[in-house]
């Protein structure tokens, strides 16, 4: 553990818990200070947010489509990662490489943009440090903006940007919660978060949230160890200044984690179909993730009502993986025909981002319009490094150990093996961001509003890749963007938006060549809703998106030693669809959650680009509280269904036909304080893939069946 943070830990948690009657009972003159989360019904958060243009919009002012994940949904969800919010969202789906890479995809393209409270952020390689397996116990909420957010971003990718917010500091009394819960598999988990002020007047205040967590899994061998810490001050130094400064640690331990898929076929053409339990991994794999973050902002609001915000972020993400990949052509009668090899890693990641912003209101023409000026930086340094195994099997960079019968292929198959003491960088790279923005949003009357706005994006990496020079990126390159909002009347909102597509790509072509840089377009036009004094709101948006070099993979590369994969820039390449949803209490106790996404992915040749992401979602979940006849009592449910998907291969195909995955929660509250929960998942043990690939290699995973989980909550 990095000891760095206990500093942080002890001075909060010995604050909080140190507090004595009178502080608890403080005045609260100064609560306006505070910034508050106005809430209609569990799911709609009427606060404004940054994610999409920075002018801090609320959801029905931003010419986008929006989702937000609320602490209550996470709750009521029982959800633990950022993928378990993905995998709900409306319009968005994941694809599971493995124990701990995720890829995200949104309207036919890969989600790689994300912020965390704002600040634009950089993820590995599929998140192999454990990003996307990140815990959102440390969250106030989840936003996803669906669409190009190269405004604030820098590459203007046109799927979607994820935005996590950290809970703050915002409680002047004590208050908090302790929850355990177990579920399937010997799930065990138990978290605590505790928020107070530390002083008479609640000036200053702070937070802590921890948590546990011990599982096994409905995968062999693989057991899952997570520590998560986070801790918050927060202290108003004037009337009108805000200064806050943090830290978070996660530690994530898992064994017996797998490295690649299944086979999908047999040698003979046929397909394989194997329990949900099968496993490539062996015993002695690992994959040990650890992240440490600190930040730091500033926020003052002068005295015309503009607001300036600082903001710093330092995240060093640290991994070592023991691994074994298998792969080859298995004999169906034999249970031979597979190879594996065996690979040690380990590599640092750090990252420094800065954030400047400044926004406010200024009048013209006898009508009031918003402004936003920011510039962000950031440089981000990592590295990785192999050791091989002493021996090599064969004498050759493959490591190619056999697997004799894969039928009864179990953890003790294949021993670790001594590994060299020397070690061997194997990618060492440096990436650097830089972006000034500036946007307005002007009234033209108090029914219509035009936004209109831009960055100047420079994006470098320089990267030294298995013994090869990498260097790539672009310079002073502008995306522009453009809204325009118009209120049929009190009810309805029509919108539209416009942006343009730059994102520089690391993938190379047979020849070992980078792709050049993604480029196009994205138009969006829509209608947002609101019902029953907003307490019920709905979007529907039509998408337009228009790319060029997308980067596909291609199914006819032979790999090589020195390059796995490689991919061609498709020309041409569009995505149509459309998005609703509806969401929010349209009656008290009756929360609610609904969508339905669909889109075509093409390139100028009709080819089907993506084919792996679903083309066709629906997604619900509701929960209602007996208000009149049994208010301690919620029960809940929902599905979530998507159409048929597949990998695309040279000779064959790997498809997951349509599937719908059920679940139902329950609440009983026991009194004020006390509640207990029970979440079902996959009620009708659904089997079915969460990856798929096909082309050098055709594989799969299966995604988790029926679990059951338990809680417990103390509530102060």
């Amino acid at each position: 553990m990095h000891f760095t943070l206990l500093p942080i830990a002890t001075a909060v948690s010995v604050a909080l818990m140190s507090m004595n009657l009178a502080a608890a009972e403080s005045d609260s003159k100064d609560e306006n200070k505070i910034e508050k989360i106005t809430v209609n019904g569990k799911y709609i958060v009427n606060e404004n947010i940054d994610t999409a243009t920075g002018l801090g919009l609320s959801i029905r002012e931003t010419p986008q489509s929006v989702t937000v994940f609320t602490a209550e949904r996470i709750r009521d969800q029982d959800l633990d990662t950022i993928i378990d919010a993905v995998d709900n969202t409306v319009g968005l789906s994941s694809s599971k490489m493995d124990n701990i890479r995720n890829t995200m995809q949104s309207r036919g393209f890969s989600v790689s943009n994300y912020q965390i409270d704002g600040v634009p952020l950089s993820w590995s390689l599929a998140g192999d440090s454990g990003e996307t397996s990140a815990d959102v116990a440390i969250y106030e909420r989840v936003e996803f903006v669906r669409g190009a957010t190269g405004l604030l971003t820098g590459a203007g990718d046109p799927s979607a940007s994820i935005n996590l917010v950290r809970k703050r500091a915002s409680n002047t009394d004590l208050t908090g919660y302790v929850d355990l819960s177990v579920g399937s598999w010997n799930k065990k988990e138990l978290t605590v978060d505790l928020a107070n002020g530390l002083n008479d007047s609640g000036s200053v205040r702070g937070r802590v949230v921890a948590k546990v967590v011990d599982s096994e899994s409905y995968i062999d061998l693989y057991e899952e160890n997570k520590k998560i810490f986070y801790g918050v001050l927060e202290t108003d130094l004037t009337a009108d200044t805000i200064f806050r400064v943090g830290g978070s640690y996660q530690k994530s331990d898992p064994h017996g984690p797998v490295w690649g898929a299944l086979p999908a076929y047999y040698t003979d053409g046929t397909a394989a179909d194997w329990d949900v339990s099968k496993t490539t991994a062996v015993d002695w794999t690992r994959w040990e993730t650890e992240h440490t973050n600190y930040f730091a902002s500033l926020e003052h609001v002068f005295s015309n009502g503009w607001q300036f915000v600082a903001n710093y972020n330092h995240s060093e993400y640290d991994k070592e993986t023991k691994l074994f990949y298998v792969y080859g052509a298995l004999d169906k009668e034999t249970g031979a025909g597979l190879t594996g090899q065996r690979y040690f890693s380990f590599g640092t990641t750090e990252q420094d981002s800065f954030d400047l912003q400044l926004k406010g209101q200024y009048n013209l023409f006898d009508q009031t319009h918003d402004f936003v000026l920011g510039a962000l930086y950031s440089k981000q340094a990592g590295t990785t490094s192999t050791r091989d195994p002493d021996p090599i099997i064969g004498g050759t960079a493959w490591d190619a150990v056999p697997i004799d019968d894969f039928y009864n292929f179990a953890g003790d198959s294949i021993a670790e093996p001594n590994w060299t003491e020397e070690a061997t960088v194997q990618d060492d790279n440096d990436t650097e961001q830089k972006g000034f923005y500036a946007a307005t949003r002007i009234s033209i009357t108090d029914a219509f509003k035009v936004i209109g706005g831009g960055r100047i994006s420079s994006w470098d990496r320089k990267r030294y890749y298995y013994g090869a020079e990498q260097n790539y990126g672009n310079s002073g390159v502008f995306v522009p963007y453009f809204g325009a909002l118009y209120d049929l009347n009190s009810q309805h909102r029509i919108y539209a938006s416009y942006t343009e597509i730059f994102k520089p790509q690391n993938n190379l072509d047979a020849n070992g060549e980078y792709l050049d840089p993604i480029d196009g377009k994205a138009s969006e036009i829509g209608l947002k809703s609101a019902y029953f004094d907003e307490r019920l709101q709905t979007s529907l948006a039509i998408f337009d998106i228009q790319q060029d070099n997308l980067a596909v993979e291609d199914p006819n590369y032979v790999p090589t030693a020195e390059q796995m994969s490689a991919y061609y820039g498709a020309e041409g390449t569009q995505s149509r669809g459309f998005e609703f949803e509806v969401m929010g209490e349209p009656v008290d106790g009756w929360n609610i959650s609904a969508g339905y996404s669909q889109f075509e992915a093409e390139d100028a040749d009709d080819v089907k680009v993506n084919t792996s992401a679903p083309r066709k979602q629906f997604k619900l979940f509701t929960t209602y509280q007996f208000v009149e006849q049994l208010p301690d009592l919620t029960i809940g449910g929902g599905v979530n269904w998507q159409s048929k998907s597949y990998a695309q291969g040279s000779t064959v195909n790997v498809e997951q036909g349509s599937y719908a995955l059920v679940n139902l929660m329950a609440r009983y509250d026991i009194n004020e304080a006390m509640k207990v929960q029970a979440n079902v998942n996959n009620l009708f043990d659904e089997k079915y893939y969460n990856y798929m690939t096909a082309g050098r290699s055709n594989l799969y995973r299966y995604g988790a069946p029926r679990s059951v989980s338990v809680s417990f909550s103390y509530n102060f």
